[in-house]
């Protein structure tokens, strides 16, 4: 029998079930502390080695251990091991393969504006390299996964359309062409997004001048959107509300652009959801051109 002292200061019997899981206990805290004690020396050890590997001249040893780094998924000593030997190696065959695991290594650690930098740079320096039709395609990539959501500034979409169309222009029977064309469907529907807000929120903050010419950049731009029926309805929305608020002099010309527009759209949209509201806007804006004339 195994005792224990209460509160009141007195020995207690210990029942072998409550001793048993004290113990264990005990045990794993004592097993897990052994545990972290060993990963905490293993870690000064191999930091130690890095070091010893970074103050190294030997370059030779130093590329070596960064491509086992590299080969080990440690990126982060990888790169810093790659970035200090790029400039000693350069002129040297290592140096090509130096900046690809570079451009890689700050990939693999999200460092997307640096992996962009660096397959760029590669792509351009090694133009008869193996890797160059990869080192765009990354290129590309890395610009893709970097950019932003649709609502905001769209530059960077921009160019990597850009990149994307190059390297598909390039290499139309590349591996990766797939999933540069899905790069490129992707950013457009992005861009196809931001103005088809833009244009909307023209139309809702009341700047219907702005919103009709939005709406109609809109379909100049994106001929096949699915947006395209709300857009002529909001177009034509947007234009009855510009000539109902013009000048008097300005309205007759503006509410016939009304009655223009309502007339393509029955004719592209004969069963749509919004025939209803645009029929009132172009009845209205009939009405209005006959009272205009009158006077």
């Amino acid at each position: 029998m195994t005792y224990h002292i209460t509160s009141s200061c007195t020995l207690a019997p210990l029942s072998d079930k409550k001793f048993n899981t004290i113990f264990a206990g005990f045990m794993l805290k004592k097993y897990f502390n052994g545990f972290l004690l060993v990963l905490f020396s293993l870690l000064i050890v191999n930091c130690s080695k890095f070091q010893k590997i970074q103050k190294s001249t030997d370059t030779q040893a130093k590329y070596e251990a960064a491509l086992k780094y590299y080969e080990n998924k440690d990126y982060y000593r990888a790169g810093l091991l790659f970035e200090e030997l790029l400039p000693i190696m350069r002129g040297k065959r290592e140096s090509e393969f130096i900046q690809f695991y570079l451009a890689y290594s700050n990939y693999y650690q999200g460092n997307l504006i640096l992996s962009a930098e660096n397959f760029k740079n590669f792509y351009e320096t090694y133009g008869r390299s193996e890797f160059v039709e990869e080192a765009m395609f990354m290129y590309a990539l890395s610009l893709y996964e970097d950019s932003p959501h649709y609502n905001l500034d769209q530059s960077n979409s921009l160019e990597t359309i850009s990149v994307a169309q190059g390297f598909i222009n390039r290499y139309p029977d590349s591996k990766f062409y797939d999933k540069a064309n899905s790069i490129l469907i992707d950013l457009r529907h992005k861009l196809e997004k931001k103005d088809y807000e833009n244009a909307k929120m023209y139309h809702k903050v009341q700047q219907y001048s702005s919103a009709v010419v939005a709406f109609d950049n809109f379909e100049r731009s994106f001929p096949d959107s699915p947006y395209n029926e709300e857009v002529n309805f909001l177009e034509i929305e947007a234009s009855y509300l510009y000539a109902k608020n013009s000048i008097e002099s300005k309205q007759e010309e503006r509410y016939k652009k009304v009655i223009e527009l309502y007339e393509k759209f029955v004719d592209k949209y004969p069963e749509s959801e919004y025939l209803k509201q645009a029929e009132n806007y172009y009845e209205n804006s009939m009405d209005e051109v006959v009272q205009l004339a009158k006077q």
